[in-house]
């Protein structure tokens, strides 16, 4: 059984990795192109060099979101070929039976679940810090939109409201606006900075170039006291992470920061739920690799005449495009249609799942 362990597990592991080199090649040539039409474009910091960097470290990001279409790929091959030659039938008669078969694959396709979490919640968030220097570098600040980002953040009796225009570069914001209410709701004070540097082992912001107002009421009187300076800590636990994910993509957040932005909104009253469906997406997503080594297993089971394998291989592409598109359409859906944050991120995985032990049941335990 060792002998025929190793075997499964070099075929499909190699075939995995010509899947995920092809896919990553084809990614790197449509990002390439892409971001090809900003070099030249009257911005002469932003240089070739600069374009494949950033396409370079687009691939961790495109990587974890091939891997279980990889997988999906690679193993109904190895399967259908192991079919096709009649090495499994080899391998039945030397007692691997179908429970052995399945365990082996799901051992294998932890490896996966092993991989595409240090990826999703390690390499590419890192990659993407790394790229938001570079942009930052080369076509300037990074924005989203005319109004940039809000939060919110309750300090005590009193609430609020932040704006980010831009991210200068990871940890740094510019064009930032705080608003304080007090605990009437009425405006306490309002505070215009150019930039903003997160220190978050001191809780803190670090202001440069601060336009402070004060408003107090004295009586039925209003008195608002305007005052100028160079630099100037704010208190907040607003972390730069919190920010980004409200600027940028919440998927290019790590689980951790994730988790703590959605207690964040929650905890100031915000909605979280698309946040929520993302965070539930992160922890289900790598999971997806068992599903679908349990999807490839029933192809070692089928009958192929010659040159039959290819469209078997076809229809393995087709389910795992089909299960990228899911993936992500089940996520708008949840939001529409208010679905419970798990629910909307955990449907692909469980139709996949049904699928995959229908298959295993029928090709596999009852034929």
């Amino acid at each position: 059984m060792k002998v025929l362990r190793n075997l499964i597990y070099r075929e499909v592991i190699q075939a995995v990795l010509y899947v995920t080199l092809a896919f990553l090649a084809l990614f790197f040539f449509f990002d390439l192109v892409d971001e090809m039409r900003w070099v030249g474009s009257g911005n002469a910091g932003y240089t070739t060099t600069h374009a494949l960097l950033l396409v370079a470290l687009a691939i961790p990001g495109h990587l974890y979101e091939l891997m279980p279409i990889a997988v999906l790929i690679g193993a109904i091959f190895v399967m259908a070929k192991f079919a096709q030659s009649s090495e499994f039938t080899i391998m039945r008669t030397s007692g691997m039976g179908p429970w052995l078969a399945l365990r082996t694959l799901l051992v294998l396709g932890m490896s996966f679940v092993v991989l595409t979490v240090a990826v999703g919640d390690y390499i590419a968030p890192a990659a993407d810090n790394i790229s938001q220097k570079l942009r930052v570098l080369g076509k300037g600040q990074i924005s989203r939109g005319a109004t940039g980002a809000w939060l919110k953040e309750k300090q005590g009796q009193h609430s609020v409201a932040i704006n980010v225009g831009a991210i200068k570069k990871p940890g740094e914001f510019v064009n930032v606006r705080i608003f304080e209410f007090d605990a009437n709701g009425r405006i306490a004070a309002q505070i215009n900075a150019q930039s903003a540097q997160v220190d978050e082992e001191n809780d803190q912001w670090t202001l440069q170039g601060v336009q402070s107002t004060q408003v107090t009421q004295d009586g039925d009187r209003t008195k608002m006291v305007r005052s100028n300076e160079e630099t100037m800590n704010w208190p907040t636990k607003v972390t730069a992470s919190m920010v980004s994910g409200a600027l940028l993509k919440p998927d290019r957040m790590t689980t951790v920061a994730l988790f703590q932005f959605i207690q964040h909104l929650q905890d100031n009253g915000q909605a979280a739920q698309k946040y929520e469906i993302e965070f539930w997406r992160k922890v289900f997503y790598p999971l997806s690799c068992l599903v679908m080594v349990v999807l490839a297993l029933p192809f070692a089971y089928l009958h192929f005449r010659s040159g039959g394998i290819t469209a078997y291989v076809f229809g393995g592409v087709m389910a795992g495009i089909s299960f990228f598109l899911l993936n992500n359409v089940f996520g708008y859906i949840g939001t529409l249609q208010s679905w419970w944050p798990w629910l909307a991120a955990a449907a692909p995985g469980m139709l996949y799942t049904a699928l995959s032990l229908s298959a295993f049941g029928w090709l596999v335990l009852r034929r």
